[in-house]
């Protein structure tokens, strides 16, 4: 039997409802794979309480005229560093507090269960870790660690909190609005208030992820490719696949002719390479697998 249960968050866009052929037919796609690689994108967090970008309605693109800091705004002076950490700062709290959700609980049991190769996520929260996943590769960075563009010092994110919350005792700016990945929206005049930390070494510290205009490592671009050219089918769960750090890795799947699923609400930009494409709620189609699959 299907269960069609809703979560409450307001960031998950509409989507149809799930059927038994939508389970059957992601389910016998993952259990033909001996080397499984899933592909995850924001739309496994929404339900998390995160929201996401681009999705119909729900996204930060539809519900704001605010885009995200591009890389070279952040390089360029103190006055868009302040804009970004203040903004970082006020909503760290909420970020670092959510939890992971039943996907990602679903996909570090198949880790578990050694029914998973590799896991590739564009999300900077961390929450594949949190559930347990172990092989995986955070394509864009995460959100819990900052780094020094000068000396390449690293610092965790939790404790560069406490020394931001040293550097102004006295901020006590409320959020607006929230954003994707520990973004929110404060008023402007509050912001050449709040008082900026720099490294030891005198260097610029940001969120040790890939920033809108930033550019991935080679070495992590070598390390997808051979996860994926090790992978023998590709499943795409909650991307829209916009990004081209996300679309070549279904690009070069395509290229070898491995199988490629997507499930993700919406249209991707890789729906013309897909073997299938169900535009569903992952959240409930992971429920509905565990039910009828894996339990």
């Amino acid at each position: 039997m299907i269960s069609n249960s809703r979560n409450l968050t307001s960031f998950i866009p509409h989507a149809r409802q799930i059927t038994q052929e939508d389970v059957q037919l992601v389910s016998d796609f993952m259990l033909k794979s001996k080397k499984l690689l899933i592909l995850t994108g924001a739309g496994v967090s929404t339900a998390s309480g995160i929201p996401d970008y681009r999705s119909k309605g729900v996204g930060l693109y539809a519900r704001s005229n605010q885009r995200p800091m591009q890389y070279s705004d952040f390089l360029e002076n103190d006055e868009n560093r302040k804009r970004y950490w203040s903004r970082n700062f006020t909503g760290w709290s909420r970020f670092s507090s959510v939890k992971p959700n039943l996907t990602h609980n679903f996909i570090a049991k198949l880790e578990q269960l050694k029914l998973l190769h590799w896991v590739v996520t564009q999300n900077v929260d961390g929450l594949h870790q949190r559930a347990g996943s172990s092989r995986l590769t955070e394509l864009h960075g995460t959100m819990h660690e900052v780094i020094c563009l000068q000396c390449q010092k690293i610092i965790l994110r939790r404790e560069f909190q406490d020394i931001l919350s040293k550097l102004n005792p006295n901020w006590t700016v409320k959020s607006i609005q929230t954003a994707p990945d520990a973004d929110v929206f404060i008023a402007e005049n509050e912001v050449m208030k709040f008082n900026l930390a720099k490294c030891e070494c005198g260097g610029v510290l940001k969120p040790n992820v890939v920033f809108f205009g930033g550019s991935i490592s080679k070495d992590i671009n070598e390390e997808v490719k051979q996860h994926v050219d090790e992978a023998d089918s590709i499943l795409v769960v909650g991307s829209s696949l916009q990004t081209y750090s996300a679309y070549r890795i279904i690009s070069r799947a395509s290229d070898m002719r491995k199988p490629i699923g997507i499930v993700s609400i919406g249209e991707t930009r890789a729906d013309h390479l897909a073997s299938f494409k169900i535009s569903i709620n992952c959240n409930q189609l992971f429920e509905n697998l565990q039910l009828s699959a894996y339990s």
